[in-house]
This record gives structure tokens, sequence and C-alpha cells, in this order.
């Protein structure tokens, strides 16, 4: 007995042993591309070009942040994709819970049948054409509400707040109707207190892909003034840099010289352009896990 108690504690060992080494390289070769970027964007372009830059900046600057973060058109983008994100993520959670809040109630009529519709529209839509020609009708093109409106549910995601909110004890409702209680009540001061690791993790789902999310402005944005940050660097990565081609003559002169420029401003612009999510994720990081593992116990 006690030859197999020894036994099984070394294979839990070097089980999480293997577990810790192997997560420890999955980390590093997620983590390093960005760390690439980031001390490339800050090198000399001398040590670029000549394959120093490694594992440390060499020759350290600012001056590729400190050129595109005052162009104008940068910054315009920037403020274009703050004002999305923001809109669209207040819309997204109030929808969700609109709809998710009445489908988690059993006592909801119709609600399997409704529930039944909504995850139709997860495998079959309009399509890109159609929606494109609403929204023309609509005359919602080179406005924000473009970009927000068509997506103000993500079925995927409503489901998941719907299993959340089904998990809270329905004693809670039944005590708060006895108190007077009406449903919006509830929800607002019961569910949603309650529901705050699964709040969080909507907000983080919905944030990223507004903040990421390029096609919608591409199909709905012909005013270069209301594009996204991130048709900007896409503007660099696939355009060859046409609205910063004088930029990187600024900064290097040559062919080679001016290559590894167009490479560093490309990297600053992508650091830039991701900063703000990866200074949000540590704020809601605790409720993260939490959020997804409650919204995935029931179907």
């Amino acid at each position: 007995m006690k030859s197999n108690k020894i036994h099984e504690g070394r294979s839990s060992t070097a089980f999480n042993i293997f577990n810790i080494v192997l997560m420890c390289v999955m980390m590093l070769l997620v983590l390093y591309p960005i760390y690439y970027m980031m001390i490339v964007s800050v090198s000399n372009s001398t040590a670029v070009m000549t394959g120093q830059v490694r594992f440390l900046p060499v020759g350290f600057h600012l001056d590729v942040y400190r050129q595109f973060l005052t162009d104008p058109y940068f910054l315009t983008t920037y403020r274009n994709t703050a004002i999305i994100t923001i809109m669209g993520t207040t819309i997204n959670i109030f929808m969700s819970t609109l709809c998710a809040y009445p489908l988690s109630r059993r006592d909801f009529y119709g609600g399997k049948v409704i529930t039944g519709f909504v995850t139709f529209t997860m495998f079959f839509s309009g399509g890109m054409i159609p929606t494109y020609l609403l929204v023309n009708k609509l005359g919602l093109l080179n406005t924000y509400w473009s970009v927000v409106l068509p997506g103000a549910i993500n079925v995927f995601n409503m489901i998941i707040m719907r299993t959340s909110f089904q998990g809270l004890p329905v004693e809670l409702n039944e005590s708060a109707y006895i108190d007077g209680a009406n449903d919006l009540q509830i929800l607002w001061k019961i569910v949603l207190p309650l529901s705050k690791p699964i709040l969080a993790t909507m907000v983080l789902f919905y944030a990223v892909a507004h903040w990421n999310g390029y096609v919608h402005a591409m199909l709905y944005f012909t005013d270069k003034n209301m594009y996204p940050i991130q048709l900007y660097v896409r503007s660099l990565v696939l355009s060859g840099m046409t609205e910063m081609t004088s930029l990187s003559m600024e900064l290097t002169t040559g062919a080679d010289a001016f290559n590894v420029a167009q490479r560093s401003i490309q990297y600053g612009v992508i650091i830039a352009a991701t900063l703000p999510i990866l200074l949000i994720y540590p704020f809601i990081s605790k409720y993260f896990e939490k959020g997804v593992m409650i919204g995935s116990l029931k179907g």
C-alpha cells in the first residue's frame, strides 16, 4: 500500500512537472512574438538590419512611437476604435442581458421555442450583401451605428449568459416576489450583482471583438476619417505603408534602411493597437475563468 502511494506521488509529481514545462513553452511561443515586435520598434535601425536584436533592444529610442503618436490620422483611428468599442460593448451587454434573462426563467412561456429560433441564427443568416443593403437603406453608412447594431447580440455569448443565470437559485426569485419585487427589480438588484463573473467575461469577449474588428468597417465606411485602428494597421501591413512612407524616409535612408524602418513602424503601431486590451485583461482576469466555467456547467 505504501509503495503504491509513493508510486502515485511520483507519477503525480512527474505529470505536474511535465504540465508546467509544457505551459511555459507555450507561454514563450505566444509572448515572444509580441516581445520581439516591441524590442524591434524601440531598437536602432542599424542593429535591426544587422540582426543584432534578439532578446534585448539595441540602441533604445522611442522615435517610432513619437512619430506615429503625433500623427493626426493615427489618433483619429484610435478615437474611432475607442468609441466603437464602448458603444458596441454597452449595447451588446444590454441586449444580451435582456435576451438571456427571460430565456433563463423556467416559467417563461415558449422559452424553448424562442431559444431554438435564436440558436438557428447562429448557423443561418441573411448574408453579407443583404445585411449591407439593409444598413444602406437605414441610412447608417459612415456612422458608428453601422458597425455596432448588426451584431448587437452574439448568440453564443447570450447562451453562456443564459446558462449562468439558470445556475442561480430559484428561491431567490421566489423570495423577491414575496417581498413585492418585479422582474426588472429582480434582474437589476439580484441577478446582475450575483453575475459579475459572467458579465466581466462577456465584457472582455465583446470588447476584444470590437477592438480587433475591421471587416464591418471595411464594408460600411467609405470615409477614412471613420476608420478604426485595425484598418490603419492593415493599411500599414498590407499596403506598403502608403500613409507612412514619408515618415519612414524621415527616419532612415537607403532601401534596406527604409524596409527596416517600415517594419519598426509596423511593429510599433501593432503594439500600440494591442496595448489597451493587454492592460484591461489583468483587471478582469480574476472573473474570467470563473465566468466561463459557470456558463459551461449546463446546456
